[in-house]
């Protein structure tokens, strides 16, 4: 002891400062450290919560932009094919078109054809007719003169001249 003692150390105040050291950590741990202790672990699990919270909202945000890529992919091939059926309807709608054009036009040109038909006989039959009707005035003028070859040539002119005026009107 006597080297406590020349020390400084006083071996009762030494002892009562561990025992007040000792109470006092006892009442710190009481009073003090459990509390902040159980204030730091709900904090530590308010936190810990917080985290897997925000992981949880980001994966649902994940899934979300991979989904509403999706529908968004979805959507863009639904308008392609909008797209692709319209412009074919377009081809179709053209093609009907270019063949109602097609059939109108031969209908036009059959039309035509007759029609010109028609009028090429309607002037070969009076054509016919007014040939008949100089061959009857040539044959009534021979009969009418005599059978003198210059008279029959002067009938024959003169007939063709009428009918080339009446060809003219």
């Amino acid at each position: 002891m006597e080297g406590l003692i020349s020390l400084g150390i006083d071996l009762p105040v030494l002892i009562s400062q561990i025992v007040s050291f000792l109470i006092l950590f006892g009442l710190l741990r009481l009073v003090a450290y459990k509390p902040l202790m159980k204030m730091l672990d709900e904090r530590s699990g308010r936190i810990q919560k917080s985290m897997e919270q925000t992981e949880f909202i980001k994966e649902q945000a994940a899934l979300a932009e991979k989904e509403t890529q999706k529908r968004l992919d979805e959507a863009s091939k639904e308008g392609q094919r909008l797209i692709d059926r319209a412009a074919q309807a377009g081809d179709e709608m053209k093609q009907k078109a270019k063949e109602d054009a097609r059939n109108e036009a031969e209908r036009l040109i059959t039309r035509a054809k007759s029609e010109i038909e028609k009028e090429r006989d309607d002037a070969i039959g009076e054509l016919r007719k007014e040939f008949a009707d100089i061959t009857i005035k040539a044959a009534e003028k021979v009969i009418e003169s005599s059978l003198n070859k210059e008279t029959h040539r002067k009938i024959i002119e003169k007939v063709l001249d009428e009918s080339a005026g009446i060809q003219k009107n």
